[in-house]
Formats: structure tokens, sequence, C-alpha cells
């Protein structure tokens, strides 16, 4: 991670180059581009550094959620037998 706390698993930072209709052109870390969907960047602007993480710990409570409710499911099937 560097002195910005930008780097780092489940991390990326990216450089708003341009829009193009309903998307935004994106500088990717390697400075290579690519497109992201403009409506998940409200308010950005072009030169706008984003950062991209992956909530970790919000993942885990949502499958988390979603394994009981799984398993709410099977205990009904099998209950009906």
């Amino acid at each position: 991670m560097d002195a910005h706390g930008w780097k780092g698993e489940g991390k990326m930072r990216v450089i708003i180059d341009r829009f193009e209709g309903e998307y935004a052109v994106v500088e990717l870390e390697d400075g290579s581009m690519a497109y992201l969907a403009a409506k998940l960047l409200p308010g950005a602007r072009e030169g706008d550094v984003v950062l991209i993480t992956v909530d970790h710990e919000a993942t885990a409570r949502r499958k988390k959620r979603i394994q009981g409710l799984w398993q709410r499911v099977a205990q009904g099937k099998n209950e009906k037998k």
C-alpha cells in the first residue's frame, strides 16, 4: 500500500479520462483504458481520481444471510415431506 492507501487487495485507483455517452473511459493503474458505466460515478468529472474497493466485510455478511435463507428454504421443503 502506498502513502495514500490506494493499493491493496480489492482496491484500484482509476482516473476518468473522458465520458462517451453512457460510459466513462478510465485509465487504470497500469496505463490501460477501460469503460465503466457513467451512472456508477455520480458527480464525477473528467480528471477525477476514483478509488474502487471491494467491501469484503459486506460481502461476507451478504453471503452468510443468503446461506441462511437457503437453509430455511431447504428446511421448509423437508418439513412438507
